[in-house]
């Protein structure tokens, strides 16, 4: 694997890029399907959407949170972030990588490191949900150890029976 890592995004050019990860990640969603498009901008309309990329590296600081930021040589292609839901309780969020990045090893990557940083703060578990379109990522959840369970917070009806839940026991 060509020069990979994964960095605790920390200057301002690498918070712009996991912001425009996450902005590519919210078009990617919207490209799945008519259905996805749909729940995207019902749950993150633009400006929503925007105010919350404008608060990315607050809502995910330290001590209750952290961002990791892949690189390819110098290249930003992807990125995870997890916030605390309780102090026992982490959530990661927005894992995403480039589609050119795809299949070589950064999206494992990454949330080895989402999980092993959740391990280090003495997190008990790991939740996180993603939609039924995504295999891939459901197959990479599975496979570091996550295993499905029912929704971790309410859902809104127009989400019932689209998203897939998960969960690791630290």
């Amino acid at each position: 694997m060509p020069d990979l890592r994964i960095i605790s995004p920390r200057t301002p050019a690498e918070l712009e890029a996991v912001r425009q990860l996450c902005w590519e990640y919210r078009a990617y969603l919207m490209s799945l399907s008519a259905f996805d498009a749909e729940l995207v901008t019902l749950f993150y309309p633009e400006a929503k959407y925007a105010a919350l990329m404008e608060q990315i590296a607050e809502s995910h600081a330290p001590p209750h949170g952290f961002i990791r930021l892949a690189m390819l040589g110098e290249s930003s292609v992807g990125c995870g972030m997890v916030h605390s839901l309780s102090p026992r309780s982490a959530e990661i969020k927005r894992v995403y990588v480039t589609d050119t990045t795809r299949g070589i090893g950064a999206g494992y990557a990454l949330m080895q490191s989402l999980i092993a940083e959740c391990r280090r703060l003495h997190f008990e578990r790991i939740l996180m949900d993603t939609s039924k379109p995504l295999v891939a990522a459901q197959r990479l959840y599975l496979s570091l150890g996550f295993r499905l369970r029912g929704p971790y917070q309410p859902v809104p009806p127009e989400a019932e029976g689209h998203l897939l839940y998960f969960e690791m026991t630290l």
